[in-house]
């Protein structure tokens, strides 16, 4: 609360209001605009939202929503290490930022590691092996690199050991002492499985695995062996909650694989670093993050290691989210991967990964590659994001979604476990069916944009020309699948890609705006987005038509299908008599922006074939329309 200088406080100006009172003004705004008639509690029901996993959010938060245990946040640097897992943050220093590398060859990552760790790049992420380079290719791919200054993080798949190996052995010849080696060895042998769907082998990559952080331990305290990697549960679509709970089943499995070749349970804990993806969700990133070092304190209690340990605090690894990345317009991607970096960091997150906003299309180019290092060196420098701990914390809002995310998360973890754990959850379809299931219900959203895309289901600019990129690395596959928000839409888009470089003319749809520009300009606009979102260019020539020249422009468009645009009002005067025109000028299908009324049943008999509006299914819309152009 604000205090006056002379001890009067600002907030004595203003009665208090109530919860009650709030409730009365929000059922009169539902009334109004026709949302509702609920009342009281009901009415602030009505605009709470469920985003995924069960957990929802309300329009409200209030000290009473808040989580009522006195420990459920602690301290940062203290069990359950919700609000960080070091006392002073990322305040210090800032979070480490981790550029990923994947060029198969090692000269050229080599110059590409150079210049991130020249320009503020803290450490290495290097794909080895499938899907990057050679392993043998280490030394040559690291050369110039203070391997005492800069942590090296592998990610080398099957070929796991092999590559731990060789930069154990690089970190020898370099004559960095063992005390003084640090990275990431990215022993993952669950998530080779999840990726793979292999797992015959599972039992000696788990032993390979033990046998790699028992000598890290021991002669290399600043390499952790272990990599709990969560992105193959959110690459196939998987809610927030079941990336945070099958990263605990895997991080389980590890704990006893590792304590069962005689680690103690800190040690083992002292081992792994979990890796999360960061979307665009900024909230939604903050609160998982912050709510799996809570969970995973609670793990390694109950697995019986002292939590006040530091060992047993959770070390992060966030990445922005592949799946909210997309090949058109990839200049978004920017936006998308700041606004996912400030969650992770401000989630307490100990590295960071900025994909480059060309990563979807290929291997990144030097200029996307600046853009995401950068990305990291504004939030920390410029925005000073680092110098809070926990800057979330004590919000309303974002501590009663930890809770719900902890909750919905740990729920998961238990299914996992009674199945069998993760391996057993992964070879039954379990997992599988499970994120299927969260992935069907989120693109259903996506079809109907009530979750939009920025430059592919919404302002998709036709004219733009496609950028390309040398193809990267195959990665390894055959297990869950990898999905993208925008894949639907990159259908529709390359069918009428494929039209353009057969025809030298895009699909085109004719837009038949009725009345004055004042009455058709929202929705003819509003179906000209619709329409580009799936490759189809919108003609609007004339500007406005009637149902005496309705017939003539259409011919003149070019188009086989027609969509109306106007307001109510005008379609119920002109409506059915320029349907009719349309359909007798040969019309394959005519549409009409705006929500089916009680005028329906007789638009349709005129010739209207559907109807465009906010909410409905925009890749079945477009999907039809191209079958009916004639576009495969």
């Amino acid at each position: 609360m604000t205090v006056l200088p002379d001890g009067l406080p600002l907030a004595d100006e203003f009665p208090d209001v109530t919860r009650d009172e709030w409730h009365r003004l929000v059922e009169g705004v539902l009334r109004k605009t026709g949302a509702s008639d609920a009342t009281g509690a009901s009415a602030e029901a009505a605009l709470a939202t469920e985003v995924e996993d069960g957990i929802t959010v309300r329009p409200l938060y209030t000290s009473q929503d808040a989580p009522q245990d006195p420990g459920h946040s602690g301290y940062p640097g203290f069990a359950p290490y919700l609000r960080g897992a070091r006392p002073a943050g990322s305040a210090a220093s800032g979070w480490d930022v981790r550029q990923r590398h994947a060029h198969p060859d090692a000269g050229t990552t080599n110059r590409a590691v150079l210049a991130d760790l020249e320009n503020g790049a803290g450490s290495v992420w290097l794909a080895v092996g499938e899907g990057g380079m050679a392993v043998d290719a280490l030394p040559e791919a690291l050369t110039g690199v203070y391997l005492d200054l800069a942590p090296v993080v592998l990610d080398a798949g099957a070929g796991f050991e092999a590559a731990a190996r060789a930069l154990l052995r690089l970190y020898g010849d370099r004559q960095v002492p063992p005390h003084a080696a640090l990275g990431n060895l990215g022993a993952d042998p669950l998530g080779l499985v999840a990726r793979t769907g292999r797992d015959a082998d599972l039992p000696a990559h788990l032993a390979a695995a033990a046998d790699l952080a028992a000598t890290c331990y021991r002669d290399h305290r600043g390499v952790r062996a272990l990599t709990v990697d969560a992105l193959p549960y959110h690459e196939a679509g998987g809610g927030v909650a079941q990336e945070l709970g099958c990263s605990l089943a895997a991080g389980v499995a590890y704990l006893r694989a590792l304590t069962g070749a005689g680690m103690t349970v800190e040690a083992a804990c002292a081992e792994l670093e979990f890796r999360y993806a960061a979307t665009a969700d900024q909230f939604t990133t903050i609160a998982k993050l912050r709510a799996a070092r809570r969970l995973w304190a609670r793990v390694a209690e109950a697995c019986g290691a002292t939590t006040a340990s530091p060992e047993c605090a959770q070390r992060q690894h966030a990445v922005t989210s592949p799946v909210m990345m997309t090949r058109r317009d990839p200049w978004v991607n920017m936006l998308r991967t700041t606004v996912a970096s400030l969650a992770a960091g401000i989630g307490g997150a100990d590295a960071v990964t900025v994909l480059p906003f060309d990563s979807a299309i290929g291997l990144p180019d030097d200029f996307a590659r600046r853009i995401a290092r950068n990305t990291s060196t504004i939030l920390l420098e410029e925005s000073g994001l680092a110098r809070v701990i926990d800057p979330a914390g004590g919000s309303w809002y974002v501590e009663s979604l930890t809770e719900e995310i902890c909750r919905a998360a740990w729920a998961w973890f238990q299914e996992i476990e009674r199945a069998g754990g993760l391996a057993a959850a992964l070879a039954s379809g379990l997992v599988r069916d499970r994120l299927a299931a969260t992935w069907e219900r989120r693109s259903r959203d996506l079809a109907r944009r009530k979750e939009p895309i920025t430059g592919v289901s919404e302002f998709p600019n036709l004219a733009e020309p496609p950028v390309t990129r040398e193809a990267a690395p195959e990665r390894p596959g055959g297990g869950l699948p990898r999905v993208r928000r925008d894949e639907a839409y990159e259908a529709l888009r390359a069918r009428s890609d494929a039209h353009l470089a057969d025809r030298g003319a895009r699909p085109r749809v004719f837009l038949a705006a009725l009345g004055p520009a004042a009455v058709h300009t929202a929705r003819a606009s509003f179906a000209a987005n619709l329409f580009q979102a799936g490759g189809i260019e919108a003609v609007q020539e004339p500007a406005t038509v009637d149902a005496e020249s309705v017939a003539e422009a259409f011919a003149a468009s070019g188009a086989s299908v027609a969509c109306l645009c106007s307001s109510d009002t005008v379609y119920a005067e002109q409506a059915v008599a320029v349907a009719e025109r349309l359909k007798a000028a040969g019309a394959a299908r005519v549409l009409l922006a705006g929500r089916p009324g009680t005028l329906q049943a007789e638009y349709e008999r005129a010739g209207v074939d559907g109807f465009v509006f906010a909410g409905c299914d925009a890749v079945e819309v477009l999907s039809s329309a191209l079958d009916i152009m004639g576009v495969r």
